[in-house]
Parts: C-alpha cells; structure tokens; sequence
C-alpha cells in the first residue's frame, strides 16, 4: 500500500506544479496490430518467481494477449446491464460479489454477499460513456485498456465470460517464463520498452495532459509517428506486462481484504516495471491508472 500511496502522491505533486491537466486533449490514434481477443496457453510447470528467485509451479492455464481494453468492457456493460448482471446505482455501475470469509484479524475489513463498485461513471478520467441507454468509449480510447475499473469490476468482467483474474503466481510466469529476468523482454529497460513515468511516449506531457495509457500492445517494435518501440512481448507472447496500467490479481488471502497489482504503470518508475514488484489496494480502489485481463484454465 506504501508503494501505491507514493504513486499517488508523485503524480499529485506533477499535476499540481503544473496548469490544470485537459483530460480530454486529442489523442495519437495508432494501429498496434495486435488483437485484443487473443489468448496463449501457458504450460504446466516449474518456473522463477519473485526478486531472489524462488521455485513455484502452475498447472496449465490461457491468459490474453493484452488487458481488457475500454471497448471489450463497454459492450460488457451494454450486455451485463441488459440481462440485469450489473446495474446503476446513481452515477456507478455495480454489481453482486458473493462476499468473503472474514476472519475477525486486526484491520481486516467485512467484504460481504452485496452489490459492489465496478466503475464508476462521474470520474473526470473514466473514458466509459453512458447516455442513459448505451454504454461506449470516449473517442480515441477504444483500443486503450480499460482504467478506473475496481478488482470487483475486474472480477466480474471475468466472471461474466465463465473466466477468472490470473493469480499473482499465474500473473508473474506469464510475465516471466521460466528464467530469471526481471523484465517481461530480458535483463533491460529502456523508453521504447514500455508507457512508465517520463518514458516520452506520444500519449505523455505533463504540462498539458498528463500521463495517459498507450494502447494495448503498443509497444512491439513498430515506429508511431517518430516514436520507436522494442518488441517488448513476455516469453508467451503477452504485451504491456509491464507499465502502462496496474493488473489485478485475482487471489483473496485469509485475513486480508486488500487485493493485489502486479506490472507497474504510465506513472511509476522504470525500476518498478520488474516482475515481482507488488502493488496492493482495498477491492473499491480504483485509478487511471489501473486494469486487468483474465485467465481461462
């Protein structure tokens, strides 16, 4: 939690040094190539998790290519809201979470069988739209990941899809493989790797509009109007496992409410880009800056 606090405070600090940010400046529009409806198998087995390489294993397990962009959750949304999966709440969509066992632990907070936030609609940076009637994506975000999405959200998107949030052990092979590296791409990082704080990418300008996501996929050694990419894919072919936005995770530990973040985003550091970086937060939380994507087994 000291490491999201820190976060938000960096990037309270930039905007407040500077004009008042425009959440609704034009945006680059590029074509990354990459399908956001793709899935790979990660394979059973042993692998390299956390900074001094400890052995864990999976079994088999899919996870997608990219996070959950903006439009796969808006047609979620227009779906889910029609069949009566989630609903408004004023200006919030929620929806049911069975709740969690609560162990009466010091700090640990009830999470009981109740509707839950999921997004909500009245956040200055939510692209998620709605007229009254049909959800959809502020112009230019649609191949953005979805951001400002609570872990019930995140959750309940999967759900909805007969999927499920990756754990934080399925989360770190697929970033990793099966060697030590500390980044998805190898031992290295450097601009073109990833969106991270100052890394100069063409959706970044802190004296304007501040920090904003890339496109999922963005960086796959393509060239965007000047703006040279590495092919940064992890060793199973999954993009933006580092920067960019914040993943959930999907495990729910005894005694503890908080959920946990693994990847880093458009606002940390580059050295907090390193796979076993954790992040955590209350279920609730939700941030520009924050998404996810879903496994099958």
């Amino acid at each position: 939690m000291k490491r999201l606090i820190l976060t938000l405070c960096l990037c309270a600090a930039l905007l407040a040094s500077c004009s008042p940010v425009d959440l609704n400046a034009p945006i680059p529009a590029f074509d990354t190539g990459i399908d956001p409806n793709t899935w790979v198998q990660v394979p059973a087995g042993e692998f390299h998790h956390g900074q001094f390489d400890e052995i864990a294993s999976t079994e088999a397990y899919e996870i997608m290519v990219t996070d959950v962009t903006a439009a796969q959750y808006a047609d979620f949304l227009n779906t889910a809201l029609a069949d009566g999966s989630v609903k408004m709440d004023g200006e919030k969509i929620v929806g049911f979470y069975p709740g969690d066992k609560f162990h009466g632990i010091k700090h640990e907070e009830k999470i009981e069988a109740g509707d839950w936030l999921f997004i909500p609609l009245d956040d200055p940076s939510q692209r998620i739209k709605f007229d009254g009637s049909t959800f959809s994506v502020q112009s230019g975000y649609e191949n953005h990941p979805m951001t400002n999405v609570t872990w019930f959200g995140a959750w309940g998107y999967c759900k909805y899809f007969e999927t499920r949030l990756p754990t934080e052990l399925e989360w770190e092979k697929a970033a990793r493989g099966t060697d030590e590296r500390p980044f998805p791409w190898g031992d290295e990082i450097q601009r073109g790797n990833a969106n991270f704080y100052s890394s100069r990418d063409p959706f970044e300008d802190m004296s304007t509009f501040g920090s904003r996501t890339s496109p999922v996929g963005f960086y796959n050694g393509q060239t965007y109007d000047g703006f040279q990419t590495v092919d940064s894919a992890s060793p199973y072919g999954l993009y933006d496992m580092a920067g960019n936005v914040w993943q959930w995770t999907g495990d729910v530990y005894e005694g503890m409410h908080y959920r946990f973040l693994r990847g880093g985003s458009k606002d940390t550091y580059d050295m907090d880009l390193r796979i076993w970086v954790r992040n955590n937060a209350t279920p609730t939380y939700f941030s520009p800056g924050v998404g996810f994507r879903c496994v099958r087994d």
